[in-house]
């Protein structure tokens, strides 16, 4: 099988090889400390040894629940916010067509999205999308409280039961959720909904791997296994007792933290394949809410090549200083298109006539890359041999299991997530919640 492979030669002008080794040790000890479970957040760390621990009958079971629903439904509405839609929407959109929907011929369910925000025309144009359509719900929430997945799931489940009845309703909804307390659980036990429980120790960024981000993606029409398969053998190459210098997970945590400490305070994931567009935003979440603490932290920021080179390159190539990219390279197509001779050559690309595309594309990276690196622009780069169940699934465990050890580098807990309260208790004093007298009476004389 084929493995994503990383290479920080192209970062080595900032820093020295010597000094991104210079963290083995603590790399290391970083990763023997994720290991026994006695550091920072080590409530938290159910998704270390997740891939190799999912069964036979778990599998088997999220297959025939997203089986059901893809039998039931024209288009599943999964309902989550953050860690609970960002990696099965990464996954779904890196391996499905791009203009699928505009078919006729669909194989599949269409999955849609819903609880990742509070916009109101997004909520009224889903309803209306959904009208005289054949609909389930996937509502993923530990809580069942949290607002934005709250609110949308109060509307949908108002609306499926209005257009199948309450009974038919309760076959084409599914809900994954704290395996025994919070207001999901209580309502899937009082309907009786099909439910898969989100494991206690993972925190929802870390949690692609379990039915949060694999009922999705069965749902849409792809092998889990393959997923998972890919991420045990990436536990494999990024185990604890890999020494540093094979580890990849540990050499990217250890070059990210030494260009951070050279001034290279924001992290740029650039790809030049449009399907990897939420793939980055994903990882932006997962670096985000790991690392931003206690005023520490490399910024993560996402481009899309060549798209953003017509905004965005500017600044990259001539900015401030104090940015470093970590590039996803994919080696290989699943598709063939070759440029055609044009008899008047009048765009004057008849010189690449009887090229493919991507000779092209590779060619703008490779490019790119020599530009900003002598533009003083560290880069990482991680080849991905094709866009695959596979190697999305080595991508995710590479990522996650790096990012624990950077955290311990950095010296926060990479766990938690306790600035994103911040706005929460503002919004329930600013909307009179119950419970919130005293924060609404404070937040109104400030303003």
């Amino acid at each position: 099988m084929e493995t994503i492979k990383l290479s920080i030669d192209k970062a080595l002008g900032c820093v020295t090889r010597d000094e991104v080794y210079a963290y083995a040790a603590k790399a290391e000890e970083s990763a023997a400390l994720l290991e026994s479970g006695k550091g920072k957040g080590n409530d938290f760390l159910g998704w270390l040894h997740l891939p190799s621990s999912i069964d036979e009958t778990h599998l088997s079971d999220i297959e025939a629940t997203a089986e059901s629903l893809r039998s039931q439904c024209e288009v599943v509405v999964v309902i989550g916010i953050g860690g609970s839609y960002l990696g099965a929407k990464a996954v779904i959109d890196a391996l499905s067509n791009t203009f699928a929907w505009m078919s006729a011929d669909k194989k599949n369910p269409i999955v849609l999205y819903a609880g990742q925000n509070i916009g109101e025309d997004y909520l009224y144009e889903l309803q209306e999308i959904l009208k005289n359509k054949s609909f389930g719900i996937i509502n993923i929430s530990k809580s069942g409280t949290t607002t934005e997945p709250a609110i949308a799931f109060r509307l949908l489940k108002k609306q499926l039961e209005n257009q199948v009845g309450k009974e038919a309703a309760k076959k084409r909804i599914v809900a994954i959720t704290d395996a025994a307390k919070g207001a999901l659980r209580k309502l899937a036990t009082m309907e009786g909904y099909k439910t898969f429980v989100i494991p206690d120790n993972v925190g929802g960024r870390f949690s692609v791997l379990t039915p949060v981000g694999l009922l999705p993606i069965a749902v849409a029409g792809f092998d889990i296994r393959k997923l998972v398969a890919g991420a045990v053998e990436m536990e494999k190459l990024c185990g604890d007792n890999v020494p540093f210098a094979q580890n990849p997970a540990a050499i990217y945590a250890a070059t990210r933290n030494a260009l951070y400490k050279a001034g290279k305070k924001t992290e740029i994931l650039a790809n030049f394949n449009p399907k990897l567009h939420f793939f980055a935003e994903w990882w932006k979440q997962l670096y985000g809410e790991s690392e931003g603490k206690d005023h520490l932290g490399i910024f993560p920021a996402a481009v899309d090549f060549t798209t953003d080179l017509h905004s965005m390159g500017q600044w990259i190539q001539e900015g401030e200083r104090t940015i470093f990219e970590t590039v996803l390279s994919v080696m290989n197509m699943q598709h063939e298109v070759v440029i055609p001779s044009d008899e008047e050559n009048l765009d004057g690309l008849n010189f690449l006539a009887g090229k493919r595309v991507d000779q092209v594309n590779k060619m703008a990276e490779l490019g790119t890359q020599i530009a900003h690196v002598d533009g003083g622009v560290p880069n990482i780069k991680i080849e991905i041999p094709t866009i695959t169940e596979y190697c999305l699934g080595q991508l995710i465990y590479f990522f996650e299991k790096a990012c624990g050890i950077s955290g311990y580098l950095l010296g926060v807990n990479p766990f938690d997530q306790p600035g994103v309260e911040a706005y929460k208790k503002n919004m329930f004093a600013l909307l009179d919640k119950p419970g919130y007298e005293a924060e609404s009476k404070a937040i109104k004389a400030k303003l």
